[in-house]
This record gives C-alpha cells, structure tokens and sequence, in this order.
C-alpha cells in the first residue's frame, strides 16, 4: 500500500466513523435497540443497532471510488466499490489470479460497526467501532500480518486509537506507550475467561485487579495506551475483532499472541477465532503465558541423562551433553546403564576411529565430536533412575526410549527429549539443535506440556501408561471375544484381533495405525480402537477422561496378552477383567517450542514417516 492508497483507505476509514457515530447516536440507550432482527454471518444474533451501523459502513464503501473487500460481523464478506455490491467467499476470491488490476480491490477493511453492543444498548460509556485496513495481494490468501492501518473509536466519549504499521499508534493524535508493570501481582487484567478453566482463575486470583467492560477492542486498546496491563480473551476472538486493536498494541510496544504464545497470523475471514493473550511487555506477558499453561518455569539446577544404548552415536552424544550441563554448573546425574557403556567408551583403544566413523556417517553431529570430552567419571555421577531427583530429565533417543523413561523415573520429573529414533513423536528436537534448546532451557525460556496417563488394574496390580495398552491374544491370528464397559455401561461385545486402550498421546501411535482418530494432547479423553474386528460396525470410541474403562475377555479357553506402552507384558485369562482409569499423576514433558501439535503431525506423518525437517540418519 503506497502513501496515496494510504491517504484514500484512511480517509473511508474517517467518514465510516463519523457517519455511523452520527447514525447510532439516537438508539443509544434505547431498549429497542436491542431487537434481534436477523442471524448475522458470524453466527450470532443481530440487534437493530448494529444493522444501523453496519447498513451505514456498507453504503459508504459501496459508492467509494475504489473496490474494496470487506468482512464484517453481520454481513459477512462482500466485494463492494464503484456502486457495487457483491457477496463473495474472501479467500476464494483471494485466490483469483484472473482479474485485471482494474478489477483487483484495493483494500480488505475488516469492521465491527458497533463492539460492545450490549453496552450501547444499555447506555455504558464503553462501546465503539473497530477498523482495520489490509492490503491485497491477489493470488495468495491475506492475514493479520497483511493489516497496514487500525482505527477505533470509542463512541461513548471520543478517544480515538489508530496507528499505521511501521509508524508507531496514536490516542487523540499523541503517542502512546504501555504502563511499565512487570509483576502479575501488581497488574491490571482486563479480559474474558472461560469457564472450568483452572489456569485462568489462578491468572485471576494472581492480578491486583480485575476489569470487564464487555468490549473487546477498547479494551485491548487499554493495554496500549497503559490504562489496563494485560487483557485475556480464553473464548476466543474473532479476527474483526482484534485486528485494528492488534496491530495498535504491536505499534505501542506491547506483545499480543495466542495461549501458546505464538504469534498470531490467522487468516483474514468471517469464520477466524482465535484465543488473546496481550501484556504491557515481554517478562509480564512470559508469565501470564506460563500460568495459563500450568507451566510456570522452575530454575535447572539438576539434570538427569538416560539413552538409548543400542547405538554408539547415542552414547557418545550424551557425553557431549554431560560435559556441556558441567561446564554450565549443572549437576549431573547418568542413568548406570549409560555411565556403564560411557566408561566402556573411553577406555576402548579404538575410541578415536569409532568417533571418526560416526563424524563421517552422520555429519550433522560432526561438530559436536570435535572436541569430545570423556574425562569424565561417569559411574560417579550414575544412580538407578528410580532414584533420580532432579529437576529435568533429557532423554537420548525415540519415543520408546522415551516412554521407558517416564515408566521408570518419578512422573513429577519434566523429560527433555532429544530425537535419535525414527520418527519421534514425544521428542521436542533434533540432535543439530540440541544445545541451543539447552541454552533456552538453563536460561529458564521454557515451559511444562502436562500430558495424561492412564492407570490399569489387573489382578490386585496397577501399572501406569503413557502412550497405550494393547491386548491381544498370546497366539498369532487367533480371534479374540471382548466385552467393553464404560462407567459400568456395557458399549460394545467385539471379535477382533485384539484392542487398543489409548491416551491422546498415543493416539499418532499404534491407535493410529489401527485406525484410530489423532487426537490433540489437550482433550480430555481416551480412546478404545478394535483391531481388525470381524463385526464392519465395530468402530473406535473416544470416551472422557473421567469414566472407568472395563475390558472382560469372554472367550474361553483363551488367554490374553496385553503390552504396556510396548515395555511390559502381562496375561489375562477367561472372565477376568482389565480396568483403565485417569492416573491422578500427570507426565510433564519440557518444550523450548509453541509449534501446533497439528503442525508436528503433519511434520512427523510427511511420506516415509521422516521429519521433512530432520537431519538425523
């Protein structure tokens, strides 16, 4: 968007503002304007006065001299300008390399006439209209960061917020700045929560104070212009809403992002929602990120090392990584089958042509060997990992090595996983980037991914999974008879080859592969999957975290096997039941990352089951 475009989007921007200011000032305060006259596009009920607003808005882009995109509450999206007045489905639209320059909009303004309706209804002073202005680039779809100009107005008593990306924002034509709090305890939140959400109330219980006007653009405006600290929307915004306010907070200094804090880049269209977090700075805005995760960051004084002993590489690796977390006044403790084969290492004759072989075959680690410290007296350092007593563990392998680590090690123990396996799902990097996660980690720049696990009875004996339990018949290709309970409610009588009993976790495992549904770690549930059923109805059921899963074989004559995250294997006889419940202890995973669990299945299901991105062989 040059200066002249520029000039033009701004100055619709000012008589939409005007106008509709002038045109809802009669309703407000007036019980009918309230009336829900229609469903608007969005999905959510229309009152007259936002009818008003928007028929307003609507008129004064269509006879624009220009064409113009728009997407708004209540009309949804529309291509209007010179007269006209189109419906369209924007990214569609977007998508179109046919149209000639003078076809080609100009502008994707994205409005909410009236926010805050409820409040002009009902006469509260916090009610205004939202602007934002993105430039088009036709042939590719437009997003947040495609938005160049913000403007809000507050009807009620005239601030005016704007800004124009690159150029800092704007209150009544001063600059603004945010307010210089960087403790949650002395903060003042602004915001909706969600209900049931645990992590938003101790956000809540941690602010000094709590404010909620009902509108969510003036009050992401607060943030900016320091009135508020930070402002939460855990039901989730919808893109018109925050796209003016966003990039008004980014021009003030301010940081805006999703739960995860990740940057938000969402597609622009009627249907986008996303869920705000926004803060005055980068350490208050951390520690609201840290809390509404239940990750608040502990400092790493004491790591434990375990790994997969099945390759040399892996071994000699986790010397690298010892030696690096002593050097950073870490201590240091080795699993005894590592600190075994680790003093096997350095004493073998052959030491420097084995370190020379895997620099060759894999050399991506190349660097990291150069300089192999193994004076190190690794059985000093080693300790069973039942007696482990850290605060971080790092895991050297794939997720089986993985899963074995957190079957033995205390589940209050956050694991650090390092893929060395094939594909690694539990794993948070690979090996090149090891040391800078490291890095990240000591500097105390992570958080805790908390993952359910699943407790199961047999026979007067508990075990705890992680990824899923498999039962299966001892005795290849034989059939198996199952009845399955859920709260005691008998679900389905199956023959199958045997069932799966799955945790979110697992779902991208065996679940999977038996065809089962990927399931988002966050979702409170598990999954039951027949294996190969004879019955074509028989299909997977996921059922809520909170019910007892009751599995009783029914075949007699048979016995059962079933496998414990592939690690233990115990029998089940005739009659005899299995019981799955919700451990009330959790597994603790540390993340340097705020990737999508969506884009890591999509990483880690590319062809071939390789990482696209992995450089590890």
């Amino acid at each position: 968007m040059d200066a002249k475009d520029k000039q033009i989007a701004t100055d619709l921007a000012y008589e939409i503002i005007r106008e509709v200011s002038r045109a809802i000032r009669p309703y407000v305060g007036k019980p009918e304007s309230g009336e829900k006259v229609k469903i608007g596009a969005d999905g959510t009920p229309t009152s007259l006065i936002d009818t008003i607003a928007e028929d307003k808005m609507i008129n004064i882009l269509k006879n624009a001299p220009v064409l113009s995109y728009i997407v708004s509450e209540e009309i949804g999206e529309l291509k209007l300008g010179r007269g006209t007045k189109r419906s369209i489905k924007l990214t569609d639209e977007l998508r179109r390399t046919d149209l000639t320059e003078d076809e080609t909009p100009k502008f994707i303004f994205l409005v909410d006439p009236v926010d805050g309706t409820n409040n002009a209804i009902k006469e509260i002073p916090a009610f205004g209209i939202s602007i934002a202005i993105a430039s088009v680039n036709q042939g590719r779809l437009a997003t947040l960061n495609d938005v160049e100009l913000g403007f809000i107005s507050n009807f009620a008593n005239g601030n005016f917020f704007e800004a124009e990306k690159g150029k800092g924002a704007l209150l009544n034509n001063e600059n603004v700045s945010p307010s210089d709090i960087i403790n949650i305890s002395n903060m003042t939140l602004g915001g909706f929560t969600k209900s049931g959400t645990s992590q938003a109330s101790k956000l809540v219980d941690n602010a000094r104070r709590m404010r909620v006007l009902g509108s969510v653009v003036l009050e992401l405006s607060y943030v900016a212009s320091g009135r508020y600290d930070a402002f939460i929307d855990l039901r989730g915004s919808r893109i018109i809403d925050i796209a003016a306010s966003k990039l008004i907070l980014e021009e003030a200094g301010c940081i805006i992002t999703n739960k995860y804090g990740q940057e938000l880049n969402n597609i622009l269209s009627i249907y986008e929602k996303t869920v705000v977090v926004a803060a005055n700075n980068n350490i208050l805005h951390k520690q609201m990120i840290d809390i509404l995760n239940d990750n608040q960051t502990d400092f790493i004084g004491k790591v434990g090392i375990m790994s997969r002993i099945d390759q040399t590489r892996a071994i000699l690796f986790a010397a690298k990584i010892i030696d690096y977390l002593l050097t950073n006044g870490r201590e240091v403790v080795i699993e005894e089958r590592l600190a075994h084969e680790l003093s096997k290492l350095k004493e073998d004759p052959e030491i420097d042509k084995i370190i020379s072989e895997i620099k060759k075959n894999y050399p991506e680690l190349a660097d990291f060997f150069e300089d192999l410290n193994l004076k190190i007296n690794f059985k000093q350092l080693s300790k069973k990992e039942s007696d482990f007593d850290c605060d971080m563990a790092v895991i050297l392998g794939g997720d089986g090595t993985l899963l074995r680590a957190q079957g033995k090690l205390n589940p209050e123990i956050p694991l650090f996983g390092i893929n060395m396996g094939t594909v690694g799902f539990l794993t948070e990097i690979e090996t090149s980037h090891t040391f800078e996660a490291l890095n990240s980690i000591l500097k105390g720049d992570y958080y805790k991914e908390k993952r359910s696990r699943l407790v199961v009875s047999h026979e007067n004996h508990q075990y705890n999974v992680m990824n899923e339990v498999v039962i299966m018949t001892n005795k290849p290709a034989k059939m198996m008879h199952f009845e399955i309970k859920v709260d005691g409610e008998i679900i389905e009588e199956v023959r199958a080859d045997g069932l799966i009993i799955s945790t979110p976790s697992g779902s991208t495992a065996y679940a999977m592969s038996a065809g089962g549904p990927i399931v988002d770690p966050k979702v409170a549930g598990f999954i039951i999957i027949p294996i190969c059923p004879y019955k074509l109805g028989a299909r997977p059921f996921v059922v809520s975290d909170s019910s007892e899963i009751t599995v009783k074989l029914l075949k007699k004559g048979k016995t059962a096997v079933f496998v414990i995250d592939g690690q233990i294997n115990e029998e089940a006889d005739y009659e005899e039941e299995i019981k799955f419940k919700k451990s009330d202890k959790n597994a603790y995973f540390i993340r340097t990352s705020t990737k999508y669990f969506y884009e890591k299945v999509k990483d880690k299901l590319s062809e071939g089951g390789i990482p696209k991105n992995s450089r590890c062989k």
